[in-house]
């Protein structure tokens, strides 16, 4: 959550988090290049989609509209999102007694895998 100002509406919740977050490391959370906390750059990412505003137009207290805009492209050019919606698709099949769709599962896990930021 966003600790300087307290929490924005879009700020990504705990319960989502820990579900979202095994799709975001294409690197360690805690890898030395990385100057920003993971989770404000999510929520950087969703405050700019929630309000549709301009990357430059971010508030002060979330991080650099130059890192959240090049952490954004790295999670998109990794198929990151794409893997999360396909997960959360066949869990849903699977709930409703139907069989997932493995045949892109396995071909998104592999370029997640091997694509890297």
């Amino acid at each position: 959550m966003n600790t300087a100002s307290g929490p924005y509406p879009s700020d990504i919740i705990d319960e989502k988090w820990s579900l979202d977050i095994p799709y975001l490391l294409p690197m360690k959370e805690d890898a030395e290049q990385r100057h920003h906390d993971l989770r404000e750059l999510f929520n950087g990412v969703r405050y700019v989609i929630r309000y549709g505003i301009a990357w430059r137009a971010m508030p002060n207290d979330l991080p650099p509209c130059t890192a959240v805009y090049q952490q954004s492209r790295c999670w998109v050019e990794t198929g990151c999102f794409e893997a999360a919606v396909h997960d959360l698709r066949a869990g849903l099949r699977i709930a409703t007694g139907r069989k997932p769709s493995p045949q892109s599962h396995h071909r998104l896990r592999r370029l997640h895998a091997e694509k890297c930021c």
